[in-house]
């Protein structure tokens, strides 16, 4: 009898546990910079962010090849000269959300995530402002926020400091759903 219980209460409290890891069912990430001769823009859909809503830790893992681009040119200039993803070949960031939210409860609420990015060999701790929006099972996270390459040792020849924009708007919407082991 014993044995049954301990293998109920387990199973209980493992389901409790991964209930609480959310997962990334889609994820949308793009950046936009805008200069006087050149308007740059890329999109990456492969990411997956995590969302621990037990203790509000976010974690995402962005491979940086995974940006499209609206031609191959900017992609592989992108990728060789600027990010150097073969040296580099992820951003990553690691955070917690800084208000308690009820992810029990449906609604939209305004949200600050303080954390770390790890982008090109560098770690730069930031705050971002954003929105987590509950409704059923599922969690929607958005943000803007801008980066200033130099701050990541991205270097711009000065050939091409007129097409490429010192800072970097960035977007993220993530839809997150709760996640099952396989």
């Amino acid at each position: 009898m014993k044995k049954v219980v301990l293998l109920v209460a387990s199973t209980i409290l493992s389901s409790s546990i991964f209930a609480q890891i959310y997962m990334a069912k889609s994820c949308e990430i793009s950046f936009f910079s805008k200069t006087s001769m050149k308007d740059i823009d890329a999109t990456n859909k492969a990411a997956k962010p995590l969302l621990n809503t037990a203790n509000g830790d976010v974690q995402i893992k962005i491979v940086m090849t995974a940006f499209v681009f609206p031609d191959a040119f900017m992609q592989e200039h992108f990728n060789e000269n600027y990010v150097e993803s073969e040296k580099f070949p992820a951003c990553i960031f690691k955070g917690k959300v800084n208000e308690k939210i009820d992810y029990t409860k449906d609604g939209e609420y305004k949200a600050t995530v303080t954390g770390t990015i790890d982008m090109h060999g560098v770690k730069k701790d930031v705050t971002l402002d954003g929105t987590i929006t509950v409704k059923g099972t599922e969690i929607t996270m958005s943000t803007k926020f801008r980066i200033h390459i130099a701050d990541y040792a991205i270097k711009v020849p000065s050939l091409y400091v007129t097409t490429i924009a010192e800072d970097v708007d960035v977007k993220l919407n993530a839809v997150l759903e709760p996640y099952k082991k396989n």
